[in-house]
C-alpha cells in the first residue's frame, strides 16, 4: 500500500471515530476513486495514481462551486469548497508563482519552443515536474501567454 493511499485509510478512521461525517463523506469518495481506478482501470496504484485521483477530484469539484455560485446556491458551494481544502490536503506543496514561471522558461529553452504551435512540447516535459503541485489549467493558459 503507498505512502498516501495509507493516510487516507487511516484519515478515514479517524474521522469515522470523531464522527466527521462530512469528511468521512470526502474520504470515502476518494477511496472509491482510488479503488475505481485499482480494479477498474487495472492500475497499480502508486503515489502518482492517488494524487492523479485527487487532481481529478479537485477540478470537478472547482467546476462544481462555480455553477452553484453562478447558480444562487451558496451552501452547496461552500460544501464544495470544504471538499476542495480537505482533499488539497492530500496534494504536495504547491509551487509559487516563481517557481512556475521559472519552471516554464526552463521548459521553453529546453524544448525549443518558439510559438504556439510548441505548446504540447512544453507540457509535456513540464507535466512531471509539476504533478500534483500546480493547477494545470492554469499552468496551461501561462504557457500559452509565454509562448504568444
Amino acid at each position: 500500500m503507498t505512502d498516501l493511499k495509507t493516510r487516507i485509510t487511516e484519515d478515514v478512521k479517524t474521522a469515522m471515530k470523531a464522527g466527521d461525517k462530512a469528511r468521512v463523506s470526502t474520504l470515502r469518495m476518494l477511496t472509491a476513486e482510488m479503488k475505481q481506478r485499482e480494479v477498474v482501470d487495472a492500475v497499480e496504484l502508486t503515489d502518482a495514481v492517488v494524487i492523479s485521483a485527487i487532481e481529478k477530484m479537485v477540478k470537478q469539484r472547482r467546476d462544481s462551486e462555480a455553477q452553484f455560485r453562478s447558480g444562487g446556491r451558496p451552501e452547496l458551494a461552500d460544501k464544495e469548497a470544504q471538499e476542495i481544502a480537505l482533499l488539497l490536503g492530500y496534494l504536495p506543496q504547491q509551487l509559487t508563482p516563481a517557481e512556475i514561471d521559472a519552471l516554464i522558461a526552463q521548459a521553453i529553452a529546453e524544448t525549443g519552443a518558439a510559438g504556439g504551435k510548441d505548446m504540447g512540447k512544453v507540457m509535456a516535459w513540464l507535466k512531471p515536474k509539476v504533478a500534483g503541485k500546480a493547477d494545470m489549467g492554469k499552468l496551461s493558459g501561462q504557457i500559452k501567454a509565454k509562448l504568444g
